[in-house]
């Protein structure tokens, strides 16, 4: 069986786990930090409105991908500001759990993630971050590693 949970990116370097779990997300563990000033942690649960509440107590953009057991990613990002979007990784083996594709759209997607990145003071990739929202794989934490390098988040594609 695969991941359940999910994977929480924030762009911060103080210690998150009291705004985490103010924020809804339980049983937060570190998982990394895929660049400079910016955080990973696996998180087990998350409330519905846990990204825009840990925006709101970190004043830091934020980037949830939540798993439906490793076949498809649920991505909810938000920053300071607005900039908050919505996607959908892996996309086929989400139409087999009768997902619908239409909530997602891909180019909204695409230059959301764009906008979201700028404003985080990154530098996106459009066009990896498409093909991480278009693509496939055997597990959407691929997708996620994919989609955190496209937005420049963490090295490499």
């Amino acid at each position: 069986m695969g991941n359940a949970g999910g994977s929480l990116t924030v762009r911060s370097t103080a210690d998150l786990r009291g705004p985490v779990e103010r924020a809804g997300f339980t049983d937060a563990e570190d998982a990394g930090s895929p660049a400079d000033g910016w955080q990973v942690l696996e998180v087990a649960e998350s409330e519905e409105r846990g990204v825009a509440d840990l925006v709101r107590s970190t004043g830091a953009p934020v980037l949830l991908v939540t798993y439906l057991d490793s076949d498809v990613g649920f991505v909810e990002a938000a920053a300071p500001g607005g900039g908050a979007w919505e996607a959908l990784l892996n996309r086929a083996v989400a139409e087999d759990y009768d997902i619908p594709l239409d909530q997602f759209p891909v180019e909204h997607a695409v230059g959301a993630a764009a906008a979201w990145a700028l404003a985080a003071g990154l530098t996106p990739d459009e066009d990896l971050v498409r093909r991480a929202l278009t693509g496939s794989a055997v597990f959407a934490e691929e997708l996620a590693s994919l989609l955190l390098a496209a937005l420049g988040v963490r090295e490499g594609s």
